[in-house]
């Protein structure tokens, strides 16, 4: 982890192997952080312009979504070609300069590998469909018609509909578990693995730190395409998909997460390894055995180095309840696991308005993910305190929230670009019309107003991962004595160097949190008025926090 301050721009800093270990990691969705050509789209040379800012913030690495050649049907995640950037996005050059950038800053780079399918354009897809008997006529995967000319079994696609389209050329279906412009690989041919592989090694030997591994629990399907299970209505959530869509209808037990999985996952390990300090971040989606499948994932030294959860990205608000849940079920499931929390990302509302917080709940969840166990991913604009963005139907590009309006209003709403300037074109975004509109409500939180305001959100982000960064009890220590009365979430971290009693109030009514036994020094409390323990209790208002360090001697 970084030191107390932010790395100095131009000073490298050296971290150890497991430097993802509790790391702090920034994603930044490359259309809408900053626009270097006035084209209206972000690209990785503005990326490089604004790095100095994400160096300031003190995380230890940046997670960059697809950047990859792509038709965009799904603005990237539909991958074309593996091995070079998109004209709209740069060139390799581009990307070259970023790496030399990031790594002179100090930050590890992760890029996003979208390995379970690629788009309807890859020269793969277009030699496997031409006829069933060419040399990758097995790479994706083809299943003929029932008799009566219907879909081979009844998996339904995220994005809506039935995940087998019909192709005319093999006059079969071909699995697709989101767009139809994006058909999934068969990972049961081992000549697909190798070829992936060969794409990780690519990336790596041009000197990224690691991988963010999209939807890695899709992977592999059932071999005997069995029927998915109808789910109880009681147990649908819209940690996945959201309530409108019928795929929660289904327990999807046979179109994902299936065992043969591991071995891959241990030879996308073993071909990491093979490079010093970098690591492996897979993104789980499934809403019912996020937990168990991350404690498989992750097990051991062979498997993932830590897997992205799903827990808090959830509509409902995390309770201390919850929160206290989710802990115990993954002890339960993943003893031995490492997650990487997330509130927000590119594809769910962002939590100030999913979950309706206040400034002060805002400032409370931040340094409370700062303090969990686990590593941690921040989405681009949350240390602004960004709402979701309202977006007019007119406006919008998600083909998700195009096909669900207006029950579900897609992903554009966390999507629209950066805000940097209050006073600039475009909220100095770029000089050209934006892909997505700049949201004007945005452009009054913008980060050069709030870099001249100390109490700023802003800056709460910076004191929060700098708290983190100068604890390594924080970083990767035991956490112990989880305990959640009402709205009061309380625990203890801890290493061979230092003991922490971490209490948050996650309500709006004062809360008492009892200390342990032991002299304590305050650490941090909430902006809102001094915490002051009496004894071994403290009153905590609310959304208020309290971190005290167990004195020595």
């Amino acid at each position: 982890m970084n030191a107390q301050m932010a790395p100095q721009p131009g000073v490298p800093v050296e971290r150890a192997a497991d430097w993802w270990r509790g790391g702090v990691i920034y994603q930044i969705y490359p259309r809408s952080f900053q626009d270097s050509n006035g084209d209206g789209i972000g690209d990785l040379a503005g990326i490089t312009q604004r790095l100095d800012y994400v160096a300031s913030l003190g995380v230890d690495a940046i997670w960059i979504s697809p950047f990859f050649k792509s038709p965009m049907k799904d603005f990237g995640y539909d991958v074309s070609d593996y091995r070079d950037v998109d004209p709209m996005f740069g060139t390799l050059a581009d990307f070259d300069a970023l790496l030399a950038r990031a790594h002179a800053l100090g930050l590890k780079v992760m890029i996003d590998l979208v390995l379970s399918h690629t788009s309807d354009q890859h020269p793969w897809f277009s030699e496997s469909r031409a006829s069933r008997d060419n040399p990758k006529s097995d790479w994706y995967v083809w299943a003929d018609p029932k008799p009566d000319g219907t879909p081979p079994n009844n998996w339904l696609a995220i994005f809506g509909g039935s995940a087998w389209q019909w192709d005319a050329r093999r006059q079969q279906y071909y699995l697709h578990n989101f767009l139809a412009a994006q058909p999934d690989l068969n990972f049961h041919e081992p000549q697909v693995q190798d070829a992936l592989l060969d794409v990780a090694r690519f990336w790596l030997d041009r000197g990224v730190d690691g991988f963010r591994l999209d939807t890695i629990n899709f992977y592999f399907h059932d071999k005997d395409l069995r029927d998915n299970p109808p789910l109880p209505q009681d147990a649908r959530n819209d940690s996945i998909a959201p309530q409108v869509n019928p795929y929660n209808h289904q327990d999807h037990l046979h179109s994902k997460s299936q065992p043969e999985n591991l071995a891959f996952l241990e030879r996308l390990r073993a071909l990491t390894d093979a490079y010093d300090a970098r690591a492996c971040l897979g993104e789980i989606g499934d809403a019912h055995r996020g937990l168990e499948i991350m404690g498989q994932y992750t097990e051991g030294e062979t498997r993932m180095h830590m897997c992205y959860a799903f827990e808090f990205l959830e509509g409902r608000r995390a309770t201390a309840e919850g929160i206290a849940q989710v802990f115990r079920d993954l002890e339960a499931a993943a003893p031995d696991g490492w997650a990487c929390w997330a509130f927000s990302n590119h594809d769910v509302q962002r939590h100030a308005s999913r979950w309706g917080l206040s400034d002060d709940a805002l400032r409370c969840y931040t340094m409370l993910i700062m303090c969990l166990r686990g590593s941690v991913c921040l989405y681009q604009g949350e240390e602004l305190g960004l709402a979701e963005a309202d977006v007019a139907f007119e406006d919008l590009q998600d083909p998700y929230g195009i096909e669900f309006w207006p029950e579900f209003k897609g992903r554009d709403g966390c999507r629209t670009p950066m805000v940097w300037q209050t006073q600039a074109e475009n909220a100095g975004f770029g000089s050209g019309k934006s892909w997505l509109p700049v949201s004007p409500t945005h452009a009054e939180a913008a980060v050069d107003r709030q870099e001249q305001d100390p109490g700023a959100m802003l800056h709460h982000y910076r004191r929060a991962i700098a708290l983190r960064g100068a604890h390594p009890a924080l970083q990767a220590g035991h956490q112990d004595d989880l305990r959640a009365d009402q709205n009061l979430l309380s625990f203890q971290r801890s290493d061979v160097s230092e003991t922490l009693f971490c209490a948050f109030n996650l309500g709006d009514e004062p809360a008492v949190a009892t200390l342990p036994d032991g002299s304590w020094q305050v650490v941090s409390q909430g902006m809102r008025g001094a915490v002051s323990p009496k004894g071994q209790h403290a009153m905590l208002g609310a959304w208020q926090y309290l971190i005290v360090k167990r004195a020595e001697g």
